[in-house]
This record gives structure tokens, sequence and C-alpha cells, in this order.
């Protein structure tokens, strides 16, 4: 099938990779803009288009999709479907319409739960105990379009988001391929969505970083694993605004107020969190400083216990 694929970060780069190998004819892959990264300023290409370009795909990245220009473009290239992953920009309605199969979209997510920019995030920060991919029918509203097919998989109580990010990708990928070949079929289901089980994953800011220690150690543990790398779960430990990095819930319990420090070795920082749970920092990371384990911070910056 003549496939114009759409996608940015590297969440999408595995559904590009798995289109190549299954041997589909990638007319053109668009992307966003290189940006200006590090102390240098220097424009760094998209993960997409890196990928492409080793594909030898054609890669375009139009500043603007509604001027023209890029519908233009499309149909140059005369994609027979559209296969968009994390592209990052809504597809006017003239784009939609333009491909014979019309246009997909790769998602993380089990829609119709957590329509939106960080799925993966808030499946871990609610405590999540499963999640999957959708690939859907895309639509002018964002993530409301017909599902096609669905695949899901366990969220281990441990697992950071950046972690669960990479099976995501990779089990999005495979479910693509076998939607497309269903599409190409003709055999392809189409669901719409219960509108009445929506919930939405807006994109993260830093007023999720500050850690309440009134909130059970295990809201804590998610908090930290579900804000990994950006924002980042921060909490002052001896004054100090430290980043929180790894945690583990304890099973134990106490009586001490939440935010009390139980303990502070070479184990790490346990601290009283409500309903009388325990957490223990294991690395850190205080402003100005490195990524630590927890037990190595605290041998240059001891903190009593309460």
């Amino acid at each position: 099938m003549r496939i114009l694929f759409m996608g940015t970060p590297d969440f999408a780069v595995p559904s590009l990779e798995a289109l190549a190998a299954a041997g589909h004819q990638l007319v053109g892959a668009f992307s966003q803009p290189d940006k200006p990264k590090n102390r240098g300023m220097k424009l760094q290409p998209t993960p997409v288009k890196v990928c492409a370009q080793g594909l030898g795909v054609p890669v375009f990245q139009p500043a603007k999709l509604r001027d023209g220009t890029a519908l233009e473009t499309i149909r140059q290239l005369d994609p027979e479907l559209i296969v968009v992953a994390a592209y990052g920009r809504i597809l006017p309605q003239e784009i939609l319409d333009y491909p014979q199969f019309g246009c997909i979209n790769v998602h993380s997510s089990l829609l119709p739960k957590y329509r939106g920019a960080a799925p993966i995030h808030w499946a871990i920060l609610n405590g999540d105990q499963e999640t999957g991919v959708t690939i859907m029918h895309m639509a002018l509203a964002l993530d409301a379009g017909d599902i096609i097919a669905q695949r899901a998989t366990p969220i281990d109580p441990n697992e950071t988001v950046e972690e669960l990010h990479d099976r995501l990708a990779q089990l999005g990928a495979q479910l693509l391929v076998d939607t497309v070949a269903e599409i190409a079929a003709g055999t392809a289901g189409r669901t719409p969505q219960a509108e009445d089980q929506v919930t939405l994953a807006p994109m993260l800011s830093r007023a999720l970083s500050p850690m309440d220690f009134t909130r059970p150690a295990r809201a804590l543990h998610d908090q930290v694993r579900g804000l990994i790398p950006w924002p980042a779960a921060v909490t002052e430990l001896g004054g100090v605004r430290c980043k929180i990095l790894a945690t583990t819930v304890l099973d134990e319990t106490t009586g001490k107020a939440p935010g009390s420090v139980i303990a502070a070795d070479k184990k790490g920082l346990k601290l009283a969190c409500g309903g009388g749970t325990v957490l223990r920092i294991d690395r850190l990371q205080a402003d100005g400083g490195k990524r630590l384990a927890a037990a190595d911070y605290l041998r240059g910056h001891p903190i009593p216990v309460d």
C-alpha cells in the first residue's frame, strides 16, 4: 500500500520501521520542523526524520498545514493511506479527506480513555494496572475518531513512563502493521467511541511536581514514576529542593506524622506517608547537583531522623 507517514518523536519510530519492514511503499514522511537544542542551539532533526532518511524515505517538514502547501505535497505523493503517530499537529479536514483509505492514528491508550497529549503519563499517575494502544480513524476532534483495533498490556507497579513508553511504541507498531493489512483486505472493523466514557490526558506542567506526603506511599510512588524525566516529582530534603527519581513502597507501617524522616542510611531515605504507609527514596537529584543514589547523597548531606 502507498502510505504517507506523519510523526515526530521517538514513539513514532517503531511504527515507521514496521511499515517499511512489512513491505509497504512509503511515499514520504511528514515531521515537525527541526528545533534548536542544547547550549549551541544547533538545529536537531526529529527522530522520525532521522529514521526516514535512513530508510530512504523523502522527508517533508511543513511549518503550516492549512495554507494549501501541505495538501499540494500530499496530492503529488498520492498516498492511499496516511498513518499518523505522535505527529503533534491537528490535520485539517481537506487532508483527512484525501487518501482513499483515510487517515489512521496510533494512540498510546485504550480509547476513549486518556484522549490528549500525555496518556502514558496519566495512566501511571493514576495508578492504572492496564493500558494499551489504539489504532483509530482520525477526525477533527482530538483523538475522537472511530476505533479500528486495540491491544492491551498490564502496567508493572514499578514501571516508569520511559519504560512503558518504549513498550507501547513497539506494541503500537505491531498492531499498526496488522491493522493496515486488514484495511487493505477490507476486513478492518470500525467502532465509534463511547462518549460517556471519555477521559482526558492533558499536557504536563510543573504544578504536578510537588510531593504531598499526606498522600499514601503508593500514590507518591506513582507520581515519581509518572513524571520522569519531566517535570519530575520534587520535595525539600534538609532544606534543599530535590527531584525524586526512584522510590520503593515499603511493606511496613509507621505512626509518625506524614513527611517525617524514619531512617536515613545506606539503604536510602525512609519517609512517613499518609495512612501510616512508608516510602523509601532510592535516587534523587538536588538542585544544581548530579543524579545520585539517595545513600550517596546522604553521605555528603546528612538528614536527621525525626
